[in-house]
């Protein structure tokens, strides 16, 4: 496909065929995202493979908490799990809540999951002493992350990348046999599309971009 066509026809895939995703297919699709840059070229990332029907059960047991409180906080009207306040509902009202389908549905029903994993050794967290939630570190692994869903689409394959499980890292680590340096990045789903996206909705460019300050004049 053409890049620029992948790039606008790429969607989040939440529901997949029972078709399976051959590993020969699944390697080259890591082979090309391995080309994502890293801070430093350090390339920290590390990837593990989960057909285990049992771990991804798991897997999808340790979606249900962060899930819970994503749901309680929409019904609230509230961003979900936002950085700058608590949540409204209580921890009462979010244990209480439903965990739907479709947040636990990929990850038991994809072609293969994917877990990634970022060694915080090497990132380079320039924002570490601000007073915020740290978001730096993501450059060195959230590109190979789009990379892989990016190849994916352009092998007629999908995915989308959930971290609800990320919440619950310490009992993620300790079923994958992850190392305490290791920071769980996000879960990558990755299958044939039920359905395969060509329109997606996004904002225009306009919306977003202003020219010399935060509120200057729209990039048009």
């Amino acid at each position: 496909m053409d890049l620029y066509d992948v790039m606008r026809t790429t969607p989040a895939v939440r529901e997949f065929t029972a078709d399976p995703l051959p590993d020969e297919i699944l390697h080259r699709i890591l082979d090309h995202a391995r080309f994502a840059p890293s801070g430093g070229n350090r390339q920290g990332v590390r990837i593990i493979v989960v057909r285990d029907q049992r771990t991804r059960e798991r897997l999808a047991e340790l979606n249900k908490p962060a899930v819970r409180r994503y749901v309680a906080q929409i019904k609230a009207g509230q961003s979900p799990w936002n950085s700058l306040e608590p949540p409204i509902p209580t921890p009462d009202e979010i244990e209480a809540t439903d965990v739907p389908e479709s947040f636990t549905k990929p990850v038991l029903t994809a072609g293969a999951v994917l877990v990634v994993c970022v060694d915080l050794g090497v990132v380079a967290s320039t924002d570490q002493l601000l007073d915020r939630v740290g978001v730096i570190s993501g450059a060195s692994v959230y590109p190979m992350v789009w990379n892989v869903l990016l190849a994916a689409r352009n092998e007629g394959f999908g995915g989308t990348i959930t971290t609800m499980a990320a919440a619950e890292e310490p009992a993620v680590r300790a079923l994958l046999g992850i190392p305490d340096e290791y920071a769980v990045a996000a879960v990558l789903p990755i299958g044939k599309p039920v359905k395969q996206l060509t329109r997606l909705r996004r904002n225009e460019v306009e919306e977003f971009v202003t020219r010399e300050t935060f509120d200057g004049a729209p990039f048009a």
